[in-house]
């Protein structure tokens, strides 16, 4: 019989068993042995490609480590994706732009020098984590765009990019009005356009889906934001709380177009509600986290009513049927990722000048007010 490794036996220790003096067992044991890092490294690079086999992707691993861990353990998983995926053959095909995109976006910093132990605890406990990781719905299977789509796709996106840029940066509440609503126009006539071609000229192309993350705080009234977001470009989102992310379902431009707006929407709510908590303050109010939890709630309320009064009046009655087979499609690929889900309610709503406020903020980025599509 073969006498296990220093890794095998720092992993016995530590990795299933929560304890520190666990911990600190395994870590003494690797900091003690160098001949061990390339090894523990490799180990690592196996449990990288075993939270791909359960699902995950690189931006949930980097989203589930910076929420439970620290920088440094950040820095340490987005190593070991980027010497992992010149390895990675999933069932010999290309794992596709958006994943490519991921990895590109990995913070590329070294992890800060310290002492063989410390960086050793540090190693085990960001493999306890990828040990644990529950398996996730498969985002795979969907087509990547043809060759001739990117480019038309990227100058849109770069156009709609702007517009939101713009509108997140503005102090005139009456200009992000504009350029947001600008903005979801320019959402609308391409996701349409996209559906006359496939109409026309039908193509490989199928319902996709990402996940976007939900963070903390108030992490329910943006589950409700972005699920409106989703809805009003023909997409459909499923919040998963614990993990903090929702997986949103639809076709690529419309997927793209919802990460885009429900983005510049939180980042415009956050402004409109530190100034009006500012507001709330200067007049003597001090409860500031039932304020903030009424105006998410009812910004996201009020986004959603108006958006869902748009889309009702973008397109002519000779584009339903086309718009409807999509939608058909979208609602396939999310029963067969999510064959159960329930409904929440939202908690902690009982701010009256919170809800105020953030239904008006609501009607300052309305993106609403476009002419019929055709």
């Amino acid at each position: 019989m073969s006498t296990p490794s220093t890794v095998d036996r720092a992993f016995e220790a530590a990795l299933y068993d929560s304890s520190e003096t666990a911990l600190d067992t395994g870590a003494s044991l690797l900091a003690s042995d160098p001949a061990a890092d390339d090894e523990l490294a490799r180990r690592g690079a196996e449990f990288v490609a075993a939270a791909w086999r359960r699902g995950w992707q690189p931006a949930d691993v980097v989203r589930i480590v910076r929420r439970e861990l620290d920088d440094v353990h950040v820095h340490l998983v987005a190593a070991l994706i980027r010497a992992q995926a010149p390895h990675d053959r999933p069932h010999d095909r290309p794992r596709g732009r958006r994943w490519n995109a991921q990895l590109a976006e990995l913070p590329d910093d070294a992890p800060p020098r310290t002492d063989r132990f410390s960086h050793a605890t540090a190693v085990l406990e960001l493999y306890r984590l990828l040990l644990r990781l529950p398996a996730l719905e498969s985002l795979d299977g969907s087509h990547d765009e043809s060759p001739g789509e990117p480019r038309t796709r990227s100058r849109m996106l770069g156009r709609i990019r702007a517009l939101l840029a713009k509108a997140e940066a503005t102090g005139f509440p009456e200009e992000a009005e504009a350029l947001s609503a600008k903005a979801q126009e320019l959402m609308a006539r391409h996701s349409v356009d996209e559906a006359l071609l496939a109409a026309r000229a039908p193509s490989p192309e199928t319902p996709g889906a990402c996940r976007v993350g939900v963070e903390p705080p108030y992490e329910q009234a943006k589950a409700v934001l972005l699920d409106a977001v989703a809805t009003a470009n023909h997409c459909r989102a499923v919040w998963n709380e614990p993990l903090g992310f929702s997986t949103v379902v639809g076709f690529e431009t419309d997927l793209e177009a919802v990460e885009l707006l429900y983005t510049s929407l939180l980042v415009q709510a956050t402004t409109a509600m530190t100034k009006a908590e500012a507001a709330q303050r200067a007049s003597g109010r001090k409860r500031t986290k039932t304020f903030r939890q009424s105006f998410l709630a009812a910004y996201a309320h009020r986004i959603g009513t108006r958006l869902a009064a748009a889309a009702e009046t973008q397109v002519t009655q000779d584009l339903l049927p086309v718009l409807a087979s999509r939608d058909v499609a979208v609602t396939g690929r999310l029963d067969r990722l999510f064959p159960e889900t329930t409904t929440t309610r939202l908690r902690g709503v009982r701010d009256a000048a919170g809800w105020t406020e953030g239904a008006q903020a609501a009607d300052r980025a309305q993106v609403d007010h476009r002419p019929p599509l055709r």
